[in-house]
């Protein structure tokens, strides 16, 4: 069972958004071989945090080092070789995997760079941290490629578009 909590803050308009955040989790954790998670017992819990830029640029400065915003940032609550055992191992039933924050500003500006609704974009993003939250990385190139391939099959199952579309320059 997933458990998403939206906590939007200014300057994020209102809006459907825990919904949004609850169909974009489950869509990218069906993708991947924790999908037998959505129909057990254990209450896999995530946060996801909309915010402003300053306060993602904060966080990004005092977590990875980076004094700016970036469109999103994943803090997994659960080690990624540790994973395969944590739902058997909760003793409470309830498994916090972690929290998402999106930034509002860049997510918006990026919104209208590719020509997507902000709610569009934050589904990606939304789906992109929980890949994060589940020891998915794209540091290296093999990486990158089975990480998109899966935020591309969450998003066409949700209806949306390709966020990796193959440019020729």
């Amino acid at each position: 069972m997933l458990d998403v909590a939206a906590l939007p803050e200014s300057p994020w308009p209102e809006g459907e958004w825990e919904e949004l955040a609850a169909r974009a989790a489950e869509a990218a954790i069906r993708e991947t071989p924790y999908a037998e998670w959505l129909d057990w017992d254990v209450a896999i819990e995530v946060a996801v945090r909309l915010t402003s830029d300053e306060e993602v640029r904060t966080l990004n400065r005092d977590y990875r080092d980076k004094d700016k915003p970036t469109n999103v940032l994943s803090f997994p609550m659960i080690q990624p070789d540790l994973l395969e055992a944590v739902t058997q191992n909760s003793d409470d039933g309830e498994v916090i995997l972690g929290d998402i924050v999106l930034a509002h500003g860049v997510c918006l500006a990026e919104a209208e760079e590719r020509g997507v609704s902000v709610a569009d974009h934050a589904t990606h993003l939304i789906v992109h941290g929980t890949l994060h939250l589940l020891g998915y990385d794209h540091m290296e190139d093999a990486q990158a490629e089975a990480m998109e391939d899966m935020e591309r099959a969450a998003l066409a199952k949700l209806g949306l578009h390709d966020p990796y579309p193959v440019r020729e320059d």
